[in-house]
């Protein structure tokens, strides 16, 4: 594939492994991040550092965005300092960038309306998010699923390609962040069901460690299974994510039930076990503080 020089926002648990994926594949990366040292931690893997999003969009035909959420993008893209800073309207500034692709998880509808905003400009949008944590990320076996105009996903796949096993384009703007919502609402529920088996083991006397080896090869085997019993039964794993970004997808999920009108009873009970975590102080916890927050106690 053409190498292109590329723009990055937010190299933290998630980003940092995607970029330097990009670098190995031969692309120039730039990258910005609000905090700079860890955009300054990917220097020694061939990365350049910008100061400002402005200034990493004078270098970059695509920038690729893995922020924290809604505001954080809008900040990004259209803030003082941002991507497109002072390119709308009359007279605005010429921009180099021509696509932008937003990993981030936010919500459909302010998606579109970014993405709306970035095509009067000019400049296409893919929304982006992913599936596969961490682990995923460093493996480089993502799985994206892609919404916008099909000759941007067309455009882009070859570079997502440097860190994703898959690009599935699901539709116009907002219908990536539609498709991830789907996918939160399982992992969610399916996290939280992991925790409520874990304190019924506890509590039954039976070693809850075992249950991945239990169950290998029946309808509960699952790679969340297998990566959420360990986090949930012993001490000092490296964290994979917190629990807030559970529950900012979940509420985001419970958004999106309303404005469909759609019946979502499950994801509303989670809803409710992660707003008691938040509310104990577990915002910050790992992704498997599900056990927490039902009080199961964890061994080293």
């Amino acid at each position: 594939m053409q190498k292109q020089e590329l723009g990055f926002c937010g190299p933290g648990l998630m980003g940092a492994p995607m970029i330097r994926h990009l670098l190995r594949a031969g692309n120039a990366v730039r990258v910005w991040n609000r905090t700079p040292e860890k955009a300054e931690a990917l220097v020694p893997d061939g990365a350049q550092v910008a100061a400002t999003p402005a200034e990493l969009a004078q270098h970059a035909d695509v920038v690729l965005l893995c922020v924290a959420d809604g505001a954080a993008v809008e900040q990004v893209v259209f803030g003082e300092h941002g991507l497109l800073a002072g390119a709308e309207g009359e007279g605005g500034r010429s921009v180099r960038v021509r696509c932008i692709v937003d990993h981030s998880s936010i919500p459909p509808e302010l998606t579109r309306e970014l993405a709306a905003r970035a095509a009067a400009l000019g400049v296409g949008w893919v929304d982006a998010p992913v599936s596969g944590g961490v682990a995923g990320a460093q493996a480089g076996s993502l799985a994206v699923m892609a919404g916008g105009a099909a000759q941007d996903v067309d455009a882009v796949a070859p570079i997502l390609a440097a860190y994703a096993a898959r690009v599935t384009h699901m539709g116009g703007p907002g219908a990536g962040q539609t498709t991830k919502l789907c996918n939160q609402a399982i992992v969610t529920a399916t996290v939280a069901a992991i925790a409520e088996a874990v304190g019924l083991a506890r509590r039954s006397g039976i070693d809850a460690a075992k249950l991945p080896e239990a169950l290998a090869g029946g309808w509960a085997d699952s790679t969340l299974l297998r990566t959420f019993v360990p986090r949930m039964t012993q001490e000092g794993l490296a964290p994979i994510g917190a629990l807030k970004t559970f529950q900012k997808d979940v509420d985001t999920v419970a958004d999106a039930a309303r404005q469909t009108g759609t019946p979502m009873p499950v994801a509303g009970a989670v809803q409710q076990i992660l707003r008691l975590g938040a509310a104990m102080g577990l915002a910050e916890a790992d992704l498997s503080g599900f056990v927490d927050v039902l009080q199961i106690p964890r061994r080293g």
